[in-house]
């Protein structure tokens, strides 16, 4: 049986889930340079792709929001022998009992907000792979069938057929309305200068997204193997 996670005790900040979306996906996408330091983790969240909305924070906001994980036990410090450079790392699969399809999942809802199943699929692909749309249904219905569900569809929005999915460690985090964002410390909504494009439009950036991502990787991978920095 899987562990149940209390997710009204642990509700997550916005800027703790812009931190813990980051830690996330570096782990995946860049594996050979995580953990992160605090100014990898600070680039990474203010980072203009991939987010939505972008946001810019500073060093004192980035550093509150790991101490906010690591009270609530998402999130870790590393010490390297002869570094003095401290770094961390998230513990969210050991702390949801999260598999790694299912964190890929959370951490584009957490980093873009409510997302459709192909928008999803899309964009989550340069985590981790998602082979069809059933595959991404399948890892968003065992998230929303948890005792405690981690995630929740929600109504299309106006002029689309596809129902959206929204992640519940922070509900309010990205409100169903596009365009607003909370800030750090209060739910007052913070308008994003980012316009949500029409579904078809979306998807295909999505899709391009996910093919340059992997690209990405493989250079990186190359880099690594001939000895490139």
């Amino acid at each position: 049986m899987r562990r149940v996670y209390a997710v009204g005790m642990d509700h997550l900040r916005p800027d703790e889930c812009r931190a813990l979306g980051t830690l996330i996906e570096k782990a995946m996408t860049v594996p050979g340079q995580y953990p992160l330091s605090l100014n990898s983790l600070l680039t990474g969240i203010n980072q203009k792709s991939n987010r939505d909305p972008v946001v810019e924070i500073d060093e004192d906001r980035t550093l509150r929001a790991v101490d906010g994980l690591r009270s609530k036990g998402f999130a870790r410090d590393v010490n390297f022998t002869g570094s003095r450079v401290e770094k961390y790392r998230h513990t969210a699969g050991e702390k949801l009992d999260a598999r790694a399809p299912e964190l890929a999942i959370l951490a584009e809802l957490l980093l873009r907000g409510p997302q459709t199943v192909g928008e999803l699929r899309g964009r989550a692909s340069r985590m981790q792979p998602f082979d069809s749309l059933e595959a991404v249904e399948a890892v968003l219905a065992g998230l929303a069938g948890r005792e405690e569900p981690l995630v929740k569809e929600y109504p299309p929005l106006p002029g689309s057929r596809a129902p959206r999915w929204a992640q519940l460690l922070c509900p309010d985090l990205h409100p169903l309305a596009a365009g607003v964002w909370p800030s750090a410390d209060t739910h007052t909504p913070i308008h994003s200068s980012v316009e949500s494009a029409p579904d078809h439009c979306d998807e295909r950036i999505a899709a391009l997204e996910s093919r340059v991502a992997e690209l990405e990787r493989a250079i990186h991978e190359l880099r690594a193997s001939l000895g490139v920095s």
